[in-house]
């Protein structure tokens, strides 16, 4: 076992990068190149993952950075460094069932049983389609392919390896990241991502609520109804002339640390939060 995990408990944050983030793939995509993130809070430099991870480093986990490539993490490894936090970065894609497998074999190995699982990949699949092809019948078929694999037989094959010990322990939280497009199939408009595989996860969840509560697991759908707060993010326009209406990267990481820490006598299988409600009530 790795000597760096110092007998912490583990979490794991599928997707701890931002597609948004200063070298994002959807901050390219709008802007043409990279942005400058120095004047940003390290809270909001990575989005959701990074938020999350860094919140429960500080918690005292030590928190396992997971993404296709370690480059897309080493800054975020870094800021939690600089915090007094320990984590690791493993590389994983979630396409591949070998992957998945490989990824937490070493995870397990190095640093242990993950206690928390959160699982925040996104993919921009759908994105970069002209006005002209926004009905579903111009999506290519590797388009679906790639969300399918990241909204649904992603989480299935993550929930395959981390559920088993969960089970054994009667203890632990497996907590998925999801959004609005999961309550109601909606057109997609030009510059949005093929969204509609996501209800697959929710319902998912909600299986997952069905069976492993009853052994111990807390599982629970997080519904963010909103723009998140990233260096992409903040210099669109739509966010320049209405900054009210993005998320709080940090506020929406205080809410996983609550669903994980509250009264397991209150079993929550999903919350949904908007611009106007990132704090958790029950």
């Amino acid at each position: 076992m790795n000597d760096n995990r110092k007998g912490k408990p583990v979490a794991v944050v599928v997707g701890a990068t931002s597609k948004w983030q200063s070298d994002g793939r959807n901050t390219k995509l709008a802007h043409g190149k990279p942005l400058d993130d120095s004047a940003m809070p390290l809270a909001s430099r990575w989005g959701i993952g990074g938020a999350i991870a860094q919140k429960f480093a500080r918690e005292g986990f030590f928190v396992v950075l997971t993404t296709r490539a370690t480059a897309n993490a080493s800054a975020l490894a870094a800021a939690i460094r600089e915090q007094g936090g320990d984590s690791t970065i493993v590389e994983m894609d979630l396409s591949s069932a070998d992957s998945v497998a490989s990824a937490f074999s070493t995870i397990r190995h190095d640093a242990g049983d993950p206690e928390v699982l959160i699982y925040n990949a996104g993919y921009l699949e759908g994105r970069d389609l002209p006005p002209e092809k926004e009905l579903l019948e111009y999506i290519p078929v590797e388009m679906f392919d790639t969300a399918q694999h990241i909204a649904s037989r992603g989480p299935f094959l993550v929930a395959k390896e981390v559920l088993p010990a969960m089970r054994r322990n009667r203890s632990g939280s497996f907590l998925f990241s999801n959004n609005s497009k999961s309550l109601r199939g909606r057109k997609r408009f030009t510059g949005e991502s093929l969204y509609y595989p996501r209800v697959m996860m929710r319902t998912l969840a909600q299986v997952l609520t069905e069976e492993y509560s009853e052994h111990g697991v807390h599982v629970a759908n997080v519904v963010i109804d909103g723009t998140i707060d990233s260096p992409g993010t903040r210099a669109l326009p739509k966010i320049q002339n209405r900054p009210e209406l993005v998320m709080n990267p940090e506020k929406i990481a205080e809410a996983f640390w609550y669903l994980h820490t509250q009264d397991r006598s209150c079993w929550t299988h999903e919350l949904q939060l908007t611009p106007f409600s990132t704090t958790p009530s029950f």
